[in-house]
């Protein structure tokens, strides 16, 4: 997969750009708040994905226009193809210059990786941003997963809803049966594809970290289910789901709060057969996530069989000299695009072709 050409307009402090990037890696240069970021954050846009950044599309629209609008040519599965996003109040999305019932329907279409410096603090945060990581990997290799969480999110918010009004009510309890059997019903399938997904992490991950640190330390994952049982299928998950959801209907009540089920798992990282996150130092740290990036990059390869684009917005200045050359070794023969604006991290990238930023324009 390789992109061939990039225009975009009135996006963020982007008037008017086009570029047209070599298959090798890309290196987008300049000083910070020039619009590095703002290409690559474009870039990902196609995966069908909400930015890596905001969820709001005001935020995307340059100050001076209505709406923004990015299109592409790509070449994936043996076939030329274009997209184009239009962004306003809403999202219009265009693949082979047919609309989209939403942005959405790029998953599968166009594969890509992101790595930024808030990627290489998942270790440091809360379960929330190791629930994200996941989630955005398992929708890129299955883009039916992204339904289904948005199905089970609405879910879980409405149930959330209801619990507020019978807490201060005491009227419509019975309702909630309803929907615990939503929850249950998406939930289950949710659990399902996380743990077949983590089975495969956790094999690229460990091989991956065991190159990084020259095999001074050992790195497993762990997927963190509130249900205490076990199950080997997506019937028996929804099924003890239901049960757990159902049990706890006074405590939920009690705290406004539906409080077992995917959306309060957690993904855990050991080292050593210890916490990551507790007890790791700030390069492990760095090194794990790195491994957990660089994993689902090769899974979204080993799956879809096409090659993704990756994209490394300002990560360099974020790593050691060793970790910068491992990554940049990895992805050797991959469309590659990189953001930096020290002059030393520029020196060290063996660049094909090279696109300097100001004010939002290439320098040519």
């Amino acid at each position: 997969m390789n992109i061939e050409n990039h225009i975009i307009k009135n996006f963020r402090n982007i008037e008017h750009m086009e570029i047209e990037p070599v298959n090798g890696v890309n290196v987008i240069y300049g000083e910070n708040g020039h619009g590095k970021t703002n290409i690559i954050e474009s870039i990902w846009m196609f995966t069908g994905c909400n930015s890596f950044r905001t969820r709001k599309n005001s935020e995307l629209i340059n100050n001076n226009s209505e709406f923004s609008e990015i299109s592409m040519d790509f070449f994936s599965y043996d076939r030329e193809q274009t997209a184009k996003l239009i962004i306003s109040g809403q999202k219009e999305a265009y693949l082979n210059g047919i609309k989209q019932i939403s942005p959405r329907k790029f998953l599968g279409e166009f594969q890509a990786v992101v790595f930024s410096p808030s990627v290489l603090s998942v270790i440091k945060d809360g379960p929330a941003e190791k629930r994200k990581f996941l989630d955005i990997a398992i929708s890129l290799v299955k883009p039916n997963y992204a339904v289904l969480l948005s199905k089970y999110n609405k879910a879980v918010f409405q149930r959330n809803a209801l619990l507020r009004q019978i807490n201060q009510t005491s009227r419509g309890e019975d309702l909630l049966f309803a929907f615990d059997e939503e929850i249950a019903r998406y939930g289950g399938r949710i659990i399902d594809y996380r743990l077949k997904y983590i089975e495969d992490l956790k094999i690229f991950s460990s091989d991956i970290y065991r190159e990084i640190s020259n095999d001074r330390e050992k790195m497993s994952v762990k997927y963190i289910n509130t249900l205490k049982e076990t199950a080997n299928s997506v019937t028996a998950w929804s099924e003890i789901l239901y049960n757990e959801t159902v049990k706890n209907h006074k405590r939920d009540i009690m705290r406004i709060s539906t409080n077992v089920g995917p959306h309060k798992d957690d993904l855990a990282i050991y080292l050593n057969d210890m916490d990551a996150r507790s007890f790791g130092s700030q390069g492990q740290q760095r090194s794990c996530a790195l491994s957990l990036k660089i994993s689902e990059a090769s899974i979204l390869k080993k799956i879809t069989g096409e090659q993704p684009i990756a994209l490394l917005d300002d990560v360099m200045s974020e790593l050691d000299s060793k970790r910068q050359k491992y990554l940049i070794k990895f992805f050797e023969g991959w469309q590659v695009f990189v953001t930096c604006c020290d002059r030393s991290h520029l020196r060290k990238i063996d660049s094909d072709k090279t696109f300097k930023i100001v004010d939002g324009k290439v320098k040519r």
